[in-house]
């Protein structure tokens, strides 16, 4: 068989599509339509999800489960009805209406109002040599969204979007594969919003409108069509549901939500040491700092330099006294010394756990340490293994792991020589070997069909071990590739970018748009990975920064330093004031997390997730919202320091200055070079907290609700913030409510709830431009009045 490394192949043979309905069996939670040699299936899942499966010769391949975690007969029942006529076959739940036409097996959904979406074009379903497809229309004035990982701006329509992952060192605006793969989208238009899932990992692409205006292609070169619709009407909807078939993250550890430092690479452990001194002498707040490849003997994984890192037990203990956090990059490629005693590869090859090539050879490749193999993290067994490796980095107090490499990016000769990239020949066959116990015939497959899935079964391997070797303590897991529902075992961040006045302004659209792909834990590299940057761009990079879920500071050797202070007094003065504001913001943050963990729900929010009524807010990248009450409209271009900012309906603060702004409305906003433009809804309540250099500095002494006038309402989540207690229900949550009476703002406070006791301390309750009140926090529920003339 031929061995793809560069390429992938390609047909250009006519499609065949699928013929008339013929037979329809009605099942308990699926239907099935006989269409000549082709058989259709739509199973009902939810009241505004269900399952569409084609296969083209009628025999569907068995289930796969590396994205999807609930198999079809797990969800609970749900009653629809079900109606034939001579032309259509229909099927109806409470929340949409599913038609196929008999006569071209066309199907269109329909919301209660009668609104069609995810329509049939004319082909409708077909099949060539080696692929499959379906094609949907566009409706008019409709928008698209997600996709994973994509650069350029918010909006996807007109494009072509490729899911095959890649190393995508100098990525720009154009750039089509990614490092992660995640073929969803959401669809909007005024009142009514659906999102579809690709349920296929070999390569598949969306064309959304490129090829033909008006119709969405979705192509794969698996065997048959399987895609999930799920109905809205609105984005929030669409994520739960999602995140529900796909999964959710679980909370990381608080100090997560610090700064993190990070640079290829801090070389020796006396850097660090200094690394570490000057944030704390300069009162600039950090959590964790990282090592790149530097750290190990030679770019072998799971070992330390002894030149550069002669001690690094103590280097990570007198880090953790100091109150920071180590984080260790791991790649994939494992140095391939047959005689050299290097347990890694010694072990993996004994227990025959790397990738072998169809001839039964190991296959091999070049990445840091030359010549290398690569383990088949498709095996259980192999997770486990890799899983456990981790004990020699978690025994001397490493907090969270860092995977990198892991599309996987491989060389096919030594780095530094002209070479090209590669990936494992499409024909090597991974997964289980019969090794366990009732092994199903899908958990084996080739390349083609598990390329996409190797990055994420890298981080589900990592996240595993460190469950089992940290026990109840959490971890932290960062990884640069991914598939479907990688949020459930990593964050993300959105790998080499550069010290570009473009790379920061796209950084707001790919961050929304992988949380709009069920990915809520994701960040960029703060000042650029590649490149120098400027002073200026530094320092509105930070302030961005402070937005990003993951916020943490990156560069690449051959640059100059990117840390806070580097830049001159004025910008290490901008870079303190964001980082402390980030830190003020933690408890606003950290229950925004558990939005995330508990509906999916993205943390970095398009302004179109609140607005999704609102056609302005459809292509308006360039402001975002973090969570559903502040609103940042960042700086992302050198000399500016005015900008236009949109306000949507409603009525809106200035965080700087307290004025009070109607919308919708588009404002000139003032931003000299220390103010990033951030606004909050009326009736917003932001929790804050006292600045800590780290978030475990000292116990949370005095909680502060900052209160804009209106009506509104929030609740606050909190637990130990370090370990997994909070799955067995040992958290609190307290609930806010603010609304205005006659000529008084009433802010009420309802008792806690919960399992968990927050420290002593003193609750503060500020309504912005009116006045503050405090009291001991005693877990009681009160009523605040504040006298207000407008």
């Amino acid at each position: 068989m031929p061995q793809y490394f560069g390429k992938l192949p390609t047909t250009d043979q006519p499609w065949t599509t699928i013929d008339s309905v013929q037979v329809v069996d009605r099942g308990e939670q699926t239907i099935d339509f006989e269409c000549g040699i082709s058989r259709l299936s739509i199973s009902v899942l939810a009241q505004n999800l269900i399952r569409v499966r084609m296969a083209p010769r009628g025999d569907f391949q068995p289930r796969r489960s590396w994205a999807v975690t609930l198999d079809d007969g797990e969800w609970a029942k749900v009653p629809f009805d079900f109606r034939e006529t001579d032309t259509t076959i229909e099927i109806e739940t409470e929340s949409l209406r599913v038609c196929v036409e008999r006569q071209t097996c066309r199907i269109t959904c329909f919301d209660k109002a009668g609104r069609s979406f995810a329509q049939d074009a004319d082909v409708g379903m077909g099949w060539r040599l080696g692929a499959v497809a379906a094609w949907k229309q566009i409706e008019v004035d409709e928008h698209f969204y997600g996709f994973g990982e994509r650069t350029g701006f918010l909006d996807k329509l007109s494009e072509v979007k490729t899911n095959w992952t890649m190393d995508a060192l100098d990525y720009g605006s154009l750039t089509d594969e990614m490092y992660q793969a995640i073929p969803f989208f959401i669809a909007l238009r005024p009142d009514l919003a659906y999102g579809i899932f690709f349920n296929t990992t070999f390569w598949s692409r969306f064309d959304i409108g490129a090829e033909q205006p008006g119709v969405l292609k979705m192509e794969t070169r698996g065997s048959e069509l399987d895609y999930y619709i799920i109905y809205g009407p609105e984005p929030a909807e669409i994520l739960h549901t999602y995140t529900h078939l796909t999964g959710r993250m679980s909370l990381p550890p608080k100090w997560a939500l610090g700064y993190h430092q990070c640079r290829w690479s801090y070389e020796s452990e006396s850097i660090v040491y200094e690394l570490a001194q000057e944030f704390r002498s300069r009162q600039i707040p950090c959590d964790v700092i990282h090592l790149d490849i530097d750290y190990m003997r030679g770019y072998r994984v799971f070992t330390w330099s002894p030149k550069r890192f002669p001690n690094p037990a103590k280097l990570i203990g007198d880090l953790a006294d100091n109150g920071f956090k180590t984080v260790t990059i791991i790649d994939p490629g494992v140095k391939y010394e047959p005689e050299a005693d290097y347990h890694v590869f010694d072990q993996g090859l004994e227990n025959d756990y790397f990738v072998r090539k169809a001839d039964g050879q190991l296959f091999h490749g070049y990445v840091w340490p030359e010549k290398a193999v690569f383990p088949d993290f498709l095996r259980s067994s192999v997770r486990q293994w890799w899983g456990d490796l981790h004990k020699s980095l978690t025994d001397i107090g490493v907090a969270g792991i860092w995977n990198d490499m892991n599309e996987p990016a491989i060389d096919d000769r030594p780095f530094g020589d002209a070479g090209e990239k590669i990936w494992f020949p499409l024909d090597v066959i991974q997964g289980e070997k019969g090794e366990t116990e009732n092994v199903p015939v899908s958990s084996s497959a080739t390349h083609a069909e598990v390329h996409n899935l190797y990055g994420l079964t890298m981080a589900q391997s990592c996240a595993e071990g460190l469950r089992r070797l940290l026990g109840n303590e959490r971890s932290f897991v960062l990884t640069r590739s991914g598939f479907a529902g990688v949020q459930r075992w990593s964050s993300v961040w959105m790998g080499d970018n550069q010290s570009l006045w473009d790379h920061l302004e796209t950084s707001l659209p790919m961050l929304c748009n992988m949380g709009l792909s069920g990915v809520a834990f994701v960040g960029c590299d703060i000042g650029g990975f590649a490149g120098n940057a400027t002073a200026e761009l530094f320092a509105r990079w930070m302030q961005v920064g402070m937005l990003y879920p993951l916020m943490r500071g990156h560069s690449a050797m051959s640059t100059a330093r990117h840390e806070p202070w580097v830049f001159g007094d004025r910008v290490e003065k901008i870079c303190r004031e964001y980082i402390n504001l980030r830190y003020q913001l933690l408890p606003y943050i950290y229950t925004l997390f558990w939005e995330a963990a508990t509906t999916g729900a993205p943390i970095l929010r398009p302004l179109l997730y609140h607005f999704p009524n609102d056609p302005k807010t459809y292509t308006l990248y360039d402001q975002v919202l973090l969570g559903s009450s502040l609103m940042a409209a960042p700086i992302y271009r050198p000399g500016v320091e005015h900008r236009v900012v949109y306000l949507p309906a409603g009525t809106w603060y200035d965080w700087w200055t307290n004025e009070r702004y109607t919308g919708p409305i588009h404002i000139l906003a003032h931003a000299p070079l220390e103010r990033m433009p951030l606004y909050v809804r009326a009736g917003g309540i932001i929790p804050m907290q006292p600045v800590m250099q780290y978030v475990d500095e000292r116990p949370l002494d005095e909680l502060k609700l900052r209160v804009f006038p209106g009506t509104g309402e929030y609740t606050l989540y909190e637990d130990d913030g370090h370990t997994f207690e909070y799955q067995r229900k040992v958290f609190a949550t307290n609930d806010y409510r603010v609304f205005s009476n006659e000529e008084q703002t009433v802010v009420e406070i309802a008792a806690r709830k919960g399992n968990w006791t927050p420290p002593t301390r003193e609750i503060v309750v500020e309504v912005v431009g009116v006045g503050e009140q405090s009291f001991p926090d005693d877990g009681t529920s009160r009523s605040l009045s504040y006298r207000t003339i407008d």
